[in-house]
């Protein structure tokens, strides 16, 4: 069974046997275009780029491919939509550098009809864009028909009173606001009757309490008390409502969709409550023919989740969680084995076990694994294996920040400032010189590769950590060969870290969109060097540095040894913490240390440790008053459940204990965003006078990370997608049962039709295999008994799309009327 087929997203007003509402995932992969309409001019070419949108609203950009009209994008895109939505569109937009963006085409692919291209690649056919056909949003409609019966001349006349409500939700946002309106109309074989709205401003959510009422009359012969409209001319009125966005523009109102219904549908209750899509005007779209407009190659993954209660998960988690032991049969690298793509089975893997902490030992033991298959030095972790996926997930979540805060201000300062690096004479251009543009990518390159080797005081723990394990197993692996130390970690921080953000600044969050095409030249030039310039490799690429008296590729940092990196050591002052009630809290003379693990103070040097304060309980570092203790060069480290008030010999060893100690810190999760700058002493803080010892702070803090910057992540829902991957390569778990089997029984080489598996244990990991094929049915029978409970109750699908359909199908199964 398919993922989307099986799977409910989680609602908003869910029973309470199920978690609240869950974002969807979408992977994208927006290949080329081919065949765009030529330019009316000489030029003929097109400066052409590609959105990706939810409905009206952009979520992607790609970079500008300059004069073609086959442009190839080749850019991955991958997101969590945090809402409902109608279409994934795609817009094909030409560049104009003096006037708006003109859009030439788009690719728009309804919700229900993404499963029909998942993971597949396609070619679209572009569409016509037109603003009428462009509508997102809903709106419900309440309708009631009442009969007044009135008596003139002694003839009997019926006249009906139909009145309507409306709200709408999700409209368009129009030129930066919207300002909507609608308009009700009664249509039918000879009237149309049409009704305003008043205007609702700055909302894309309007509620309209305007009710209108329109009136039909009966004709003379009709003499039943029993209202029937199967029989009557009201079954050949239609209501419709149209949105329109109020505007000041000469060109007038935008039309943002509207809907028609039926009166019939008030049967004999004459009652009707419903939500509906809105629809594009009737013959909105460009007399153009879809063949002129070209098309586009996309690759799509879209799945949605829905998550039950932690327990159901229990036994698919604890298989996962204990992969590390023995690795090569576990159950995560099972799931790499079955799954097309390593980097789906990578990025739930990777958040499940940073939600629980255990991502080192698990990213340990599988490139342990890999370290010991692995034949050649020179390809170790070269290659697109579920640990090289890991690690690079990895460093994405963990070292967002400390990518911001490395790489941020020197690309911002490439992208405003322009300086021309073209150093391949035949890109070059007639006003440029060779000479100045060498000399200006080298004071880029000199500047990035400093910022980047000397960052490693802000390198986050966790990749310290794994960087370390992989530097042991490749020293282990591979003893002659004293580089592969190195390599084995510049492999990542260099070329699959440093290098694409550069490459790509959009794409980790350093700009908001793709630099222009002559910018995207110069980081792409910076980005090669620099990738060669980790690797430690030999290139002409950087000839011009070896002969220049700043190069300094002799200098490497290597990232690992961080992790045992002794940065401060000193004798200082500190006051005893009181941890016993009635304890002495005097000042004592006390030998410091400090890693970026863990920051000790001891009686004297040499000595074991008095007291161990690990880096991550480190919640802010700020100076301290000196009226607290009438004494100078007072700093204070603040953790959970107290503060160690510490005086430095001097003021700059004060600042330089501060700095430090913030930028080993600055990571943490939990950082503070408020302090107390002053102590707390006899029953109350001396700064802002509270009593409470556990009072927030009353002063923001001045260096690290806010508080508020930590990773969500909601393990239950990371089991889900392992489930759905475990799912939908069912048949893959099943072949990969038999290569077991026929492993352990035979003990020959392996079959052909079993080779595209790794198995090291075929006995233990026919073990692993039944109990994930277990755990796995017993969650599909538990999605199929929701799903159909589901359908059961669920009332609350707009009219218009497939899912109103299903349910309507379903329905009528059991009731004798539907819409």
């Amino acid at each position: 069974m398919s993922r989307s087929d099986s799977s409910i997203h989680r609602s908003d007003n869910a029973d309470a046997a199920h978690k609240s509402c869950s974002p969807r995932l979408v992977v994208l992969f927006v290949r080329e275009a081919k065949n765009i309409p030529p330019y009316p001019g000489p030029n003929r070419m097109r400066d052409c780029y590609c959105t990706v949108n939810l409905d009206q609203e952009e979520v992607f950009r790609t970079k500008i491919v300059e004069k073609s009209l086959c442009p190839f994008y080749g850019e991955d895109f991958y997101c969590e939509i945090p809402r409902s939505f109608r279409h994934l569109s795609f817009y094909i937009f030409d560049r104009d550098v003096f006037r708006r963006d003109s859009s030439i085409g788009k690719v728009a692919v309804k919700k229900e009809d993404l499963q029909k291209y998942h993971g597949k690649d396609t070619w679209f056919q572009l569409q016509p864009v037109s603003a009428d056909s462009e509508v997102q949003g809903k709106v419900h409609l309440e309708l009631r028909l009442s009969e007044v019966i009135t008596d003139r001349n002694t003839h009997t006349h019926t006249h009906t009173h139909t009145h309507t409500h409306t709200h709408c939700q999700g409209l368009p946002i129009v030129n930066g606001q919207c300002d909507p309106y609608a308009a009700v109309s009664l249509l039918g074989p000879s009237r149309s009757e049409a009704k305003k709205t008043k205007v609702k401003r700055k909302t894309n959510n309007p509620q309209f309490e305007d009710v209108f009422y329109f009136e039909v009359t009966r004709p003379l012969s009709y003499t039943k008390r029993q209202f029937d409209v199967e029989e009557e001319d009201v079954d050949k009125l239609a209501l419709r409502v149209d949105l329109w966005n109020a505007s000041n523009l000469k060109f007038g109102d935008e039309f943002l969709g509207g809907v028609r219904v039926p009166l019939r549908v008030l049967g004999q209750a004459g009652v009707h409550d419903a939500w509906y899509f809105l629809q594009p005007r009737e013959n909105g779209g460009k007399s153009v023919k879809v063949e002129e407009l070209g098309s586009l190659r996309l690759n799509i993954v879209y799945t949605e989740d829905h998550v039950f209660p932690s327990e159901h998960y229990t036994p698919l988690r604890d298989l996962l969680l204990h992969s590390a032991n023995p690795v090569s049969a576990s159950t995560a690298h099972i799931l790499g084995e079955v799954c097309r793509e390593k980097q789906e089975a990578a990025i739930p893997l990777v958040r499940l076990f940073l939600h629980y902490g255990k991502i080192v030992p698990f990213i340990s033991a599988i490139a342990h694994a890999e370290v010991n298959r692995t034949q050649d030095p020179n390809t170790i972790f070269r290659g697109n294996s579920l640990t090289s996926k890991c690690i690079d997930e990895t460093m994405k979540l963990a070292g967002m920040h400390y990518l911001q805060v490395t790489l941020k201000p020197i690309i911002d300062e490439i992208c405003t400032e322009h300086k021309p690096c073209e150093i391949d004479p035949v890109k070059l251009k007639e006003s440029e010189n060779l000479d100045t543009n060498r000399e200006n990518l080298r004071q880029y390159v000199d500047r990035i590769f400093n910022v980047i080797t000397t960052s490693g005081v802000r390198c986050p723990t966790v990749m310290c950590d794994i960087f370390f394990s992989l530097r042991e197993s490749a020293a282990t692996r591979f003893q002659v060969d004293q580089d592969v130390r190195y390599t084995a970690v510049s492999s990542f921080i260099f070329l699959r870290f440093f290098a694409p953000a550069i490459l790509s600044p959009n794409l980790f969050h350093l700009r908001p969109h793709h630099p222009d095409p002559a910018t995207s030249r110069t980081l792409t030039l910076i980005s090669k060097t620099i990738q060669t310039l980790g690797s430690l490799a030999k290139s002409k690429s950087v000839s011009f540095w070896r002969r220049s008296p700043f190069f300094f590729s002799s200098f490497f940092l290597d990232f690992s040894e961080i992790t045992s990196l002794l940065f401060l050591f000193r004798f200082m002052i500190k006051r005893a913490q009181g941890r016993n009630r009635f304890g002495m809290k005097n000042f004592k003379k006390r030998w410091f240390r400090l890693t970026n693990h863990e920051f000790t103070y001891h009686k004297t040097k040499g000595e074991g440790a008095l007291c161990s304060i690990p880096i991550e309980n480190i919640l802010a570092v700020e100076r301290l008053e000196e009226e607290s203790f009438k004494m100078k060069n007072m700093f204070q480290v603040i953790q959970p459940e107290r503060a160690l008030y510490i005086q430095a010999n001097n003021c700059v060893e004060a600042r330089d204990w501060i700095d430090i100690l913030t930028k080993v810190s600055q990571c943490n999760r939990k950082r503070l965003s408020t302090y107390h700058p002053s102590a707390y002493l006899n029953g109350h803080w001396l700064c802002c006078k509270l009593s409470a010892d556990a009072a927030p702070g009353c002063t923001p803090c001045t260096g690290g990370l806010p508080a508020n910057i930590q990773l969500d992540v909601d393990g239950d829902r990371e089991t889900e997608r392992i489930y759905s991957l475990f799912s939908t390569y069912m048949t893959k778990l099943i072949k990969m049962q038999e290569a077991c089997g026929s492993k352990s029984v035979y003990d020959g080489p392996e079959q052909e039709e079993y080779s595209s598996f790794v198995i090291d244990d075929p006995q233990e990991t026919y073990k692993t295999l039944k109990q994930i094929v277990s755990a796995v049915q017993t969650l599909e029978q538990q999605h199929t008994k929701y799903k159909r409970d589901k359908f059961k109750k669920t009332k609350e699908h707009p009219i218009g799309d497939k899912s109103f359909q299903c349910y309507i199908r379903q329905q009528s199964e059991s009731s004798t009327y539907s819409i």
